[in-house]
């Protein structure tokens, strides 16, 4: 079984300018996802993808196996990623000269995740008919009880109603919030019919709160550097 992990990171975050190479507690924010996946033993090759020589030469000195130069219409802001992966995937099986069975793609903006959490997602894909796994946690706010949208004419309703009216968010059917750490997929689903991330037998491997902070701006960066500070109370 081959497992390749793809490290997805471009240049021109609008949210939080050249985070991928900002220093979070010492470190580069994508070494930590290298380091994860490093530590997790799982995976014949770790490659990053970027359209951008600095991030690719971070990547080689916190020891990437693979640097992959993303084209520029698959490094826009309108870009969707997983073409991005796949892109990676096939250029790293033409320079190694093998195919691999198992991807794994650890967003560079999620450094809470646990090894844990990698090796129960590869666990759970590979003794499983499924085809792809996505991490997520609970959410702070429930489309059926505080999550409002606003209609054309500007009122404001729930996002989500049911017959019998929410009272209480206890009473709210449980819903979960993707949270960008880890996905994983069968290799031929990936290629074949993987366009598309939620698909009818997608796996949701849940992630508790604490390892689950996307970082997309200032605010997140800040209080992931908070939780990262006071990681071993959060352990005990």
């Amino acid at each position: 079984m081959k497992r390749l992990c793809t490290i997805c990171a471009r240049s021109g975050s609008k949210g939080l300018e050249n985070k991928n190479t900002r220093l979070l507690l010492g470190k580069p924010l994508i070494a930590y996802s290298i380091e994860s996946a490093l530590n997790s033993g799982l995976f014949d090759k770790i490659a990053v993808s970027s359209d951008c020589e600095k991030i690719l030469e971070t990547a080689k000195g916190w020891k990437a196996d693979c640097l992959i130069k993303r084209p520029i219409e698959l490094s826009e802001d309108t870009s969707p990623k997983i073409p991005a992966i796949v892109h990676c995937l096939l250029e790293v099986e033409r320079m190694e000269g093998y195919t691999f069975d198992i991807i794994v793609d650890l967003d560079v903006t999620s450094p809470l995740r646990h090894v844990s959490d990698i090796k129960n997602v590869v666990e759970i894909l590979e003794k499983s008919s499924i085809s792809n796994v996505v991490s997520g946690t609970y959410p702070n706010c429930s489309p059926y009880f505080n999550m409002v949208e606003m209609d054309e004419k500007g009122e404001l309703k729930l996002c989500k109603t049911i017959k019998k009216p929410i009272q209480r968010r206890q009473d709210a059917p449980i819903c979960y919030q993707l949270n960008a750490s880890v996905y994983a997929w069968k290799r031929e689903f990936l290629l074949k019919g993987g366009s598309t991330l939620l698909n009818k037998d997608t796996f949701l491997y849940v992630m508790p709160r604490e390892r689950s902070v996307d970082i997309d701006d200032e605010l997140d960066f800040l209080f992931v550097e908070f939780l990262l500070s006071k990681r071993e109370l959060l352990n005990k």
